[in-house]
């Protein structure tokens, strides 16, 4: 199958609204080379009915209430649920008045609607973005196997080589679900793991806060409410000043490749290990980046063209 550059990616969000997530949802919607085709949701940052609201309310937001929203798993594969309170606050996006939605969530669950999706289109024609736990992209690899030499390939918000957040070597993704964690990445389709030693590049400053407050919108003043309450959350429990918008990278990376560069790398999740339990293993001896390699791992985001994408998208959202 060949794409056209100028062709929109088109796309299905899986995620975990999440003030991250919320952006990068805004930033998918604002990119004319993107098309999200629907968005999927998966208990993580909150509960799954909290979460799922969250979708509905930031389609709201930015009206495009045509995007329709599929509720998917409320725990991980083995593990107990555990959420993100501390960082997302009590509904998931504290800090903001959340709109009420005007459409229902779709009748299709989350799974269904992948497999679907990824079944009824070309081969190579739809990318899976996971920006929560990956509960729902390895059920839905499971339930239709013939989904992954379908796919384009999947870009996740998840892991680390070098970094942790719930443990010293675990992202909370990774973490909350490894299990999924460990099918997705070792399903054999094409995938970019965007961890935390990227997204730590992508923090929201007083600048980029400045930028977004000019446009002068409800949306502006929304991601502004937002970014107020993660920072807080951020300053208290990670010790960060400003709060690094994470999940939005992964749309970065698709809109522009060179605003995220890579390299290609083994990668592996860890599932048995006491201490480890979460951790990504990406093996970055030389020689590893071989052109056969299939999964790669986000090392270095060009921060500037990164928030001139998502300033953008929340000016043309309007």
């Amino acid at each position: 199958m060949t794409h056209r550059t100028d062709d929109p990616r088109r796309i299905i969000l899986d995620c975990d609204p999440g003030h991250d997530d919320a952006v990068a949802i805004m930033l998918a919607l604002g990119s004319p080379a993107i098309e999200l085709l629907g968005v999927t949701t998966v208990g993580g940052n909150q509960t799954v009915e909290k979460i799922t609201r969250n979708a509905q309310s930031v389609l709201e937001m930015c009206r495009r209430q045509d995007v329709p929203v599929h509720r998917g798993s409320a725990r991980p594969l083995l593990r107990e649920v555990h959420v993100a309170g501390d960082i997302h606050g009590e509904s998931g996006l504290d800090g903001v008045e959340l709109p009420e939605p005007t459409v229902p969530v779709a009748a299709q669950r989350a799974v269904e609607f992948l497999v679907q999706t990824v079944m009824e289109s070309e081969p190579g024609e739809i990318t899976l973005v996971g920006t929560g736990p990956l509960t729902n992209i390895a059920l839905a690899a499971r339930l239709e196997p013939a989904i992954i030499d379908r796919v384009r390939e999947v870009v996740i918000m998840g892991g680390g080589y070098h970094e942790g957040n719930v443990t010293p070597v675990a992202e909370f993704n990774i973490w909350a679900d490894p299990e999924a964690a460990a099918i997705v990445v070792d399903a054999g389709w094409e995938l970019t793991m965007v961890g935390l030693d990227l997204t730590h590049q992508a923090l929201a400053t007083a600048d980029v806060e400045q930028r977004i407050a000019e446009i002068g919108t409800d949306l502006a003043e929304f991601f502004l409410g937002l970014m107020a309450f993660f920072r807080r959350a951020y300053q208290e429990n990670q010790g960060f000043d400003d709060p690094p918008v994470h999940d939005a990278c992964t749309i970065a990376h698709l809109i522009d490749p060179s605003v995220v560069q890579t390299r290609r790398a083994p990668l592996h999740v860890e599932i048995r290990g006491d201490l480890t339990r979460g951790m990504t293993v990406a093996d970055l001896r030389p020689g590893t980046d071989l052109e056969g390699c299939r999964t790669q791992v986000a090392t270095v985001l060009d921060a500037e063209g990164f928030w001139r994408l998502v300033v953008d998208a929340v000016r043309t959202l309007g």
